[in-house]
């Protein structure tokens, strides 16, 4: 398979990125706006229509009146304040639909056109089913809020999120493969680039189980945690090893040493690929990576210092994966 002949195929996978990246940035709206329980009920086929009339809208409403979220958050709220929230969730999953098809309809043609390369078939056949498996993630966690809480389960939440960063670099990877073939770096920094990718995956993770818990509502300043480097009570759980995972203090706290970690991962990167013989696009992959996670970092903390304003923590989820992107172009420049 020539190089052009490949191309649509990797344009396709590159707009399919896109739009996994549109379905974060979704997706952190309707978390920051207390969106993700409207919808009670999980109808992947005949779910994509959303209610039509008085009697339908009052049928949804009355479902989720039924939720604790309803009962401990929002009980008294009116149908008008209901169908705010109802339509970015509708969204999020419609947008989730609009994936699947965009994905599978190409591949089908390509498929049947013996338009794929040779070997990539089943990657583009596991794509399409951890896709599927997404869809089924998000159902598992939504419907952790539905008993007793009035959010979902922060473990639910950072392995839906998780996945959503796999599926992005799996796409990303697959596509860079057919269209940007890499020369080979005798003194490429290798394993450095995939730390690097390592420590910044964890970060985003860490900042799932930071929103799950609503974490960024509390301990609103920098560089210390409300006068401490070690916040008060960042280990008062028992057994100690909760406190990462259940103690806002602690998972802030975790946060924030992870993204002090990224910067600097990506700084010791970042001079090595400037000592090291790489081609010109490593060099700008290096560099792209190196100025976003400036960015990322300065959006982090306004994020916080103004206690999560929703347009800079929508910029901020897009910053991460514009991050985790970049680093792994480098990552793949940098391993020919």
């Amino acid at each position: 398979m020539t190089a052009p002949a490949a191309k649509p195929v990797a344009m396709w996978l590159f707009a399919c990125a896109g739009m996994v990246v549109a379905m974060m940035v979704i997706g952190a709206i309707t978390r920051l706006t207390e969106s993700g329980l409207s919808m009670v009920e999980w109808r992947p086929l005949i779910g994509a229509w959303p209610p039509t009339d008085a009697a339908e809208w009052q049928r949804v409403f009355d479902l989720y009146r039924q939720t604790s979220e309803y009962t401990l958050a929002n009980a008294g709220m009116s149908l008008a304040e209901f169908k705010t929230i109802f339509w970015w969730e509708f969204i999020h999953r419609l947008w989730g639909r609009l994936i699947g098809i965009v994905f599978a309809l190409p591949f089908l043609f390509f498929l049947l056109t013996r338009r794929i390369p040779r070997g990539y078939t089943p990657h583009l056949v596991a794509l399409f089913l951890l896709g599927g498996l997404q869809g089924v993630i998000g159902w598992w966690m939504v419907k952790s809020g539905f008993v007793d809480r009035t959010d979902v389960s922060q473990y639910r939440l950072t392995v839906h999120l998780g996945m959503a960063f796999a599926i992005l670099g799996y796409l990303l990877w697959v596509a860079l493969r057919l269209v940007a073939p890499r020369a080979p770096m005798s003194d490429a920094p290798r394993r450095l680039a995939w730390t690097t990718l390592g420590i910044v995956s964890l970060t985003v993770l860490a900042g799932g189980l930071v929103a799950g818990l609503n974490a960024g509502l509390t301990y609103n300043s920098w560089p210390l945690m409300d006068g401490d480097f070690v916040p008060a009570g960042a280990l008062e759980l028992s057994p100690w090893w909760l406190n990462g995972f259940e103690n806002d203090a602690a998972v802030q706290f975790d946060h924030r040493m992870l993204a002090y970690a990224s910067v600097l991962m990506v700084g010791w990167l970042w001079l090595a690929v400037r000592r090291a013989s790489v081609t010109p696009r490593a060099r700008f992959a290096a560099n792209a990576m190196a100025a976003m996670v400036v960015a990322q970092v300065l959006l982090g903390i306004a994020t916080l210092l103004l206690v999560v304003p929703l347009p800079l923590a929508v910029l901020h989820q897009l910053g991460a994966a514009t991050l985790f992107s970049l680093t792994l172009w480098t990552v793949y420049e940098l391993t020919g």
